[in-house]
C-alpha cells in the first residue's frame, strides 16, 4: 500500500516550486492531476526533448496526469471550481492575487469544498509589503543572506547558486504542512489555506541562520577541498581538526618558521596536506589514509557519476521510465523507503503530454458527458495536444 493512496491532487503549478511538491505526492500514492494552460509549462522546453518531452518537466511530472484548460476562456475557471469540489489538495503558485482574479481564492474554492487542502507557494507570503513582487529562485538566494555568505566565505564575487534551492526548499515545507492539514481535515473535516513563502522557507532551511540572528561572524563548517591523487578530493569538518588528526596519525609537519604569525602557519599546512594527498599511488589508499584518520572524504563527482556510485545503484536513486520513444529515460527516484509502505515511480510511468487525459479526468472526476467535453473543447477551454508530433 501506498501511504496516500485515495488522495486527489489538483496541480496548477508550474516550473519548480509547486510541480516537485505534486511529484512527491504522486510518489506517495496520490493520484496527481496537472493543469496545464495552452501555452503550457515553460519547462517543456528544458533539458534534452525527447518525445516532446524535456527532462527537466519528465523529472518534476512523471507519473501525474494531465488536463489542458484556458483559465481565460469563458467557462475555465468554473471547470476549475468542478474540478477543486472533488479534490483534497489544490497546488499553485501564481503571483498572490492571480487565483482570486480568478475566482479561484481559497475563500472561493472553500465554498465549494470545506476539506479541501490548499498549498500557495509564492516569494514573499499571500499578504505583506512586498507580496506583489515576481519571484524565482535565484531572487531569494540573493535575499535570503546565502549569495552574501559564500561570496564572504571563499573571497570571490557574489554568484548565483546553480541550483534552485528556494524553489525546492518551498516545495519540501509545502508538503509537509500539506500532510499535516490533510490529517487535521481528517480529524475535523476542514480543509484550511497554506500559505508558503519561499523566503521563510529558505531560512528556516538554513542551519546557519543563527548566525545572522546574532550578529556575529560566519564561520564556514563546511568542506575544504585538497589537491589529491587523481584529482581532487573534500574533506569535512573544521580545519584545525583536520590538522590535528593527520599530524597525530601520519607525522604531517608544517615546515613553517617559529615566529610564523597564523595565517601563514596555515598556509605552510595547507600546503603540507596537499602534498600528502597527492603521494600516493591510488585514490584508494588515499582514502584509506584518510579513514585511518576518521576524517569523512567525499569525491568530486559529477551528477552523472553521483547517480552510478555504488550507494545510488545500490538504493534505486534513479529509475529508468518509459520515454514515449519506443526507449527509456533515466529520473530521479524520491528517496523515502518504508518498512512495510511502497513508494515512487514505476517503470511505466511516464511524462504527460499536454491534455492527454481531458476525458479521462472530466469522466472520472466529475461524470461528465462525452457531449459536454467536445462543447468544452469547441469553446476553447479544453486544449488537447497529445502526442510528440502535435508538439
Amino acid at each position: 500500500m501506498r501511504p496516500l493512496e485515495g488522495i486527489k491532487v489538483l496541480d496548477l503549478s508550474r516550473v519548480l516550486a509547486g510541480p516537485f511538491a505534486g511529484r512527491i505526492l504522486h510518489d506517495l500514492g496520490a493520484e496527481v492531476v496537472k493543469v496545464e494552460p495552452p501555452e503550457g509549462d515553460v519547462t517543456r522546453n528544458w533539458g534534452k526533448v525527447r518525445a516532446g518531452l524535456a527532462g527537466y518537466y519528465t523529472q518534476q511530472n512523471a507519473g501525474k496526469r494531465n488536463i489542458c484548460i484556458d483559465l481565460r476562456a469563458e467557462g475555465g475557471a468554473e471547470l476549475i471550481r468542478r474540478l477543486a469540489a472533488k479534490a483534497d489538495v489544490l497546488i499553485e503558485n501564481f503571483r498572490p492575487g492571480i487565483m482570486k482574479k480568478f475566482g479561484l481564492a481559497y475563500e472561493d474554492l472553500r465554498s465549494v469544498n470545506e476539506k479541501l487542502v490548499m498549498l500557495s507557494i509564492s516569494g514573499f507570503g499571500q499578504e505583506g509589503p512586498e507580496s506583489s513582487r515576481a519571484a524565482y529562485a535565484p531572487i531569494l538566494h540573493a535575499e535570503s543572506g546565502w549569495l552574501q555568505r559564500s561570496a564572504e566565505w571563499n573571497q570571490q564575487p557574489v554568484t548565483d547558486l546553480n541550483l534552485s534551492a528556494a524553489d525546492t526548499n518551498a516545495s519540501l515545507h509545502g508538503t509537509i504542512g500539506l500532510l499535516a492539514a490533510l490529517r487535521v481535515a481528517e480529524l475535523t473535516g476542514e480543509g484550511q489555506h497554506i500559505d508558503m513563502c519561499m523566503l521563510d522557507a529558505f531560512l528556516a532551511t538554513d542551519d546557519a541562520s543563527h548566525l545572522g540572528l546574532d550578529d556575529v561572524g560566519y564561520t564556514s563548517a563546511g568542506g575544504l577541498v585538497w589537491e589529491g591523487v587523481g584529482g581532487p578530493v573534500l574533506t569535512a569538518g573544521d580545519f584545525r581538526w583536520i590538522w590535528k588528526q593527520l599530524q597525530r596519525v601520519h607525522g604531517l609537519e608544517d615546515g613553517a618558521p617559529a615566529n610564523a604569525d597564523i595565517p601563514t602557519k596555515r598556509a605552510y599546512r595547507e600546503s603540507a596536506i596537499n602534498e600528502f594527498l597527492s603521494s600516493f599511488d591510488s585514490r584508494d589508499k588515499m582514502y584509506e589514509a584518510l579513514d585511518q584518520c576518521n576524517l569523512a572524504w567525499g569525491d568530486i563527482k559529477t551528477t552523472a557519476e553521483a547517480y552510478d556510485s555504488p550507494t545510488a545503484e545500490h538504493r534505486g536513486s534513479s529509475i529508468a521510465i518509459d520515454a514515449r520513444d519506443g526507449s527509456t529515460r533515466r529520473v530521479s527516484q524520491t528517496p523515502y523507503r518504508f518498512s512495510k509502505s511502497s513508494s515512487g515511480l514505476q517503470p511505466d510511468a511516464v511524462a504527460p503530454y499536454r491534455g492527454e487525459h481531458n476525458s479521462e479526468i472530466l469522466q472520472g472526476w466529475l461524470n461528465t458527458s462525452q457531449h459536454e467535453i467536445e462543447t468544452l473543447s469547441q469553446a476553447g477551454v479544453l486544449l488537447e495536444e497529445n502526442n510528440a508530433e502535435e508538439i
